[in-house]
């Protein structure tokens, strides 16, 4: 492969100088069209998927009459940054690290993708049936997409997740499962000085729930919840009518948070405050990614790719999830963390090493090929 870091980051760049937050479809927009003029430049069938107030999903196929997947690869369009981030802070290169909105997190690993593919001989893409899935609501937990990509992904052998290795160049074998919780309190108003009495608390019983919540974590099996926005009140002196909250659950063990799940669903039947109605809704969810046995044998596979490369490849469990956590739980073998190397993610010092973009792609094409046979 020849390969010119310069041409590489002028591809890039016009990927990281757009806001493409989740929901900000004209953004998302942007990258859907990019990254199908990529693709059909190489001659792939390129279908846009309708993934309602997300926007646009791409599903990209070099064999679209083919009734399964040889090699499933999904990576996510957005980012987590409001609109007014690409123009304050676009695309900068320092050193040896590019910055900028989405530079790790992941438009590299979408990019490094079509490099790959652009460059794998003819005669291994011809033993394979490849679909690649790029979908524009990741970063708020793929509600709009995940049934898009379970339909894809039940047809496929395995999958690879193109997200960012960690900062070490770690790839990714397992990740915590996620949900969130949008829990609402309905009470009733009433002056807190002339008659307290006659009110109903929404504050009062968001409160007994914020510290029900905390003692659902278990450190010890790695189950967090975290209460991470509270909304509610009017003033002072008013008995608060409404109040909600917002919950971040993250687990290994998809027993045990159905269990804590299902403890939630009932206290809303039982309040701590006598008339106090409440509302439970979870806006995301996704299972746990831990390893199989198919997934053993598909990072074996990777560590002999990176052995014929020099590369000493490393795997890391991590607390956050991605799409990864969805087909994993489908049984089928996945890996993650096959972009290039990169840290801070969802925050301002968003880097990706330059270094491990060339050796990322050819690790890419090795273990294609070797899954080619």
């Amino acid at each position: 492969m020849n390969f010119s870091l310069n041409e590489y980051l002028d591809e890039l760049r016009p990927l990281i100088n757009v806001d493409c937050g989740t929901f900000t479809v004209e953004g998302i927009e942007v990258i859907a069209n990019l990254m199908a003029g990529k693709y059909q430049d190489l001659g792939w069938d390129v279908k846009r998927i309708d993934c309602g107030p997300a926007g646009t999903g791409l599903e990209v196929r070099n064999k679209p009459e083919a009734d399964h997947v040889d090699i499933m690869f999904i990576g996510h369009m957005d980012t987590v940054f409001p609109v007014g981030t690409a123009a304050e802070r676009p695309m900068s290169v320092e050193g040896d690290r590019a910055f900028g909105p989405g530079v790790a997190d992941m438009k590299s690993g979408l990019l490094n993708v079509v490099y790959a593919l652009r460059n794998l001989d003819a005669s291994v893409l011809d033993k394979l049936s490849i679909a690649v899935c790029m979908n524009p609501d990741e970063e708020t937990g793929s509600a709009h997409s995940a049934e898009w990509l379970a339909g894809v992904a039940k047809t496929a052998k395995q999958v690879l997740v193109a997200e960012a290795a960690r900062a070490d160049g770690s790839l990714v074998k397992a990740r915590k499962g996620m949900a969130r919780y949008r829990i609402s309190f309905h009470g009733k108003a009433a002056h807190a000085g002339n008659d307290p009495t006659a009110g109903r608390s929404a504050i009062t019983e968001m409160a007994n729930w914020v510290l029900a919540i905390n003692d659902m974590t278990d450190l010890t099996t790695g189950t967090t919840f975290n209460t991470g926005v509270v909304k509610g009140g009017e003033g002072a002196n008013i008995v608060a009518d409404f109040c909600e909250i917002f919950v971040d659950a993250r687990y290994w063990d998809n027993d045990e948070f159905n269990g804590r799940d299902a403890l939630l669903r009932a206290m809303t039947e039982k309040p701590f405050v006598d008339g106090v109605r409440i509302e439970l809704d979870r806006e995301a969810y996704k299972p746990s990614m831990v390893p199989s046995e198919q997934t053993e044998a598909l990072m074996e596979t990777v560590v002999a790719a990176g052995s014929e490369m020099g590369l000493d490849i490393t795997f890391q469990e991590v607390g956050g999830g991605s799409d990864a956590n969805l087909t994993a739980s489908m049984g089928i073998p996945t890996l993650d963390g096959l972009g290039p190397a990169g840290g801070a993610m969802h925050s301002a010092d968003e880097f990706l090493e330059l270094n491990t973009i060339e050796e990322r792609i050819n690790l890419l094409m090795r273990v294609v090929t070797k899954l080619a046979g």
